[in-house]
Order: C-alpha cells, then sequence, then structure tokens
C-alpha cells in the first residue's frame, strides 16, 4: 500500500510530524508520495503535484486540522483518508498525534471503519464554458464588497423558495453543518443525514431561518443586485466572482468521501469535546 502525505506547510509541528511519519514508514518498507509542495519544505522524499496523487496512491494521511484535510478531500475521491488533527477545534480530523501509527497499522491490516461523506457539486461557467466544482463542507454566495444589501433568490426543484436579503447564503451538507452554518445560527445535524441546510447569512428579516431539505433536491441560487460581483466560495475558496443574475445550481455530488473512522470516538463524545458542552457535569462526576 502506497500513502498519499498532505500536509500543513504553514504549521512547524505538522512538517515535524510529517518528518517523523515519513522516516518511520521508511523504517518499515511503507511507500508513501508527498504532495509537491511538502516535500520541497521537508526537502527529501517522492512527492507529486496534489492533482495527482490520487493516481499513485491507495490511502491519503492529512497532517494538520480540518481546512488540511477538506483541502485533501478535494484529491482523495474514493480513497480513504486518515485525518490527524494538530490544529484545536477539529469535527473532521478525528484521530490525535498519538493515535496517528495505530491508525495506519490498522490500514494496514485491514482493520477500519469507513465514514462515508457526501459532497454538494456546484454548476457554473467557467471561462465561457461549464464547469462543476464540489465541496465537502458548504458552498457559500457572499455579498463581499457590496456596498448594500443584495436579494438572494433561491428555487428548489425549480419551484421559488424565496428572495432573501441577507449578507450571503450558506448551502452545508450534514458534514459540515459544524461549520461556518453553524456559525451563522444553522443546526447541527449528524453526518450520516441525507439532507442539506441553506442558512442565510445576517438576514435582514428576523423571520428568516435556516432550512433542512433532503440531499436529493436541486438548489438554484442567483443574486439580484443592479451590479457588483459576489464571491462564490466551495469549503473556504474563493472559486468565482458571480455577476448579477449569474445561476448557480448546487446539487449532490456523485462523488463520495471516505473518511477513517477513529472507533474510540463516537459523534456525541466529538460534539461534548469540540463545543465543551457538560463540563459542569462532567467535573461533578
Amino acid at each position: 500500500m502506497k500513502f498519499g502525505i498532505v500536509v500543513n506547510i504553514n504549521r512547524q509541528d505538522a512538517l515535524q510530524l510529517a518528518d517523523e511519519l515519513t522516516r518511520w514508514l521508511e523504517d518499515r518498507g511503507l511507500s508513501y508520495v508527498l504532495d509537491s509542495t511538502s516535500a520541497r519544505i521537508l526537502q527529501h522524499g517522492p512527492s507529486a503535484d496534489i492533482e495527482h496523487l490520487n493516481e499513485t496512491c491507495d490511502a491519503f494521511i492529512s497532517l494538520g486540522g480540518d481546512g488540511t484535510l477538506l483541502f485533501t478531500s478535494h484529491y482523495s475521491v474514493t480513497k480513504p483518508v486518515i485525518g490527524i488533527n494538530i490544529g484545536h477545534l477539529g469535527f473532521l480530523a478525528e484521530f490525535s498525534k498519538d493515535e496517528m501509527y495505530t491508525a495506519i497499522e490498522k490500514l494496514l491490516q485491514n482493520d477500519y471503519t469507513i465514514h462515508q461523506r457526501s459532497q454538494l457539486e456546484t454548476a457554473i461557467a467557467l471561462g465561457g464554458k461549464k464547469g462543476r466544482l464540489t465541496a465537502l463542507n458548504d458552498v457559500v454566495i457572499e455579498k463581499g464588497t457590496y456596498p448594500r444589501i443584495p436579494t438572494f433568490v433561491i428555487h428548489i426543484d425549480g419551484e421559488l423558495l424565496s428572495a432573501y436579503r441577507a449578507d450571503g447564503i450558506i448551502i452545508a451538507t450534514s458534514t459540515g453543518s459544524t461549520a461556518y452554518s453553524l456559525s451563522a445560527g444553522g443546526p447541527i445535524i449528524a453526518p450520516k443525514s441525507n439532507v442539506f441546510v441553506i442558512t442565510p447569512i445576517c438576514p435582514h428579516m428576523l423571520t428568516v431561518r435556516p432550512i433542512v431539505l433532503s440531499d436529493d433536491k436541486e438548489i438554484e441560487i442567483y443574486v439580484e443586485a443592479p451590479d457588483g460581483r459576489f464571491p462564490l466560495n466551495c469549503d473556504g475558496h474563493v472559486t468565482k466572482m458571480l455577476e448579477p443574475l449569474e445561476r448557480v445550481i448546487v446539487r449532490k455530488s456523485s462523488q463520495i468521501i471516505n473518511l477513517v473512522a477513529n472507533e474510540n470516538r463516537n459523534y456525541c463524545e466529538i460534539l461534548r469535546t469540540k463545543l465543551l458542552w457538560g463540563r459542569e457535569h462532567n467535573s461533578e462526576n
């Protein structure tokens, strides 16, 4: 088995862990390939451009946090991903540094469980051609530097849902419900739920609330404004500046992300740990 290793190069502790990991793999005669940016900084080991890692490896190891794992997921489709959490808040990267080698050994022994996560697929026009982008967490359209409050018009399966005056709109998967959507007042959704959530950002009316939809729906959004350009983000990366009335179609992607599960944890424990729930109850026991 060959491992593709993706590292958060902005964290020295992640780079140090990558160096230790590659030495550990070499000592055991195990194959690996680093993404080219990480290899250049580490100055050793075989490498490949991130776009081609999936062609040369059998599984991925993400060293960083949720952001690094999100980045990795865009290139890891169908391959198992071990997410090592070196950051502070993390819902996707379930393994700590201390659990890393055990997780790898279980993968090698074919003794592991996969959490399958759905993605969003966004259809837009890119350079005059139709393009498709994916997002594991969310697709976001924001007002950006537009000085007024634009109107976001949303259709569900061709039927008008509403026209929201807001600072933006978030369409999140169940996985992404604990990311930007949660910060904007959206609900927490169990990751295996087959739903999307549409969460307005700072809506102009108090009656506007997030709405949960089954993930077989097709969502169409455009911005109604006299001028301006509006950032379209997929998993936190600006992918396009939208013109007024330019339509964006969001639907469930056929590409599934396979995250290696930490069998020593469950989702309830992750929520308690990450969101600091039940500290008083725990302290009394």
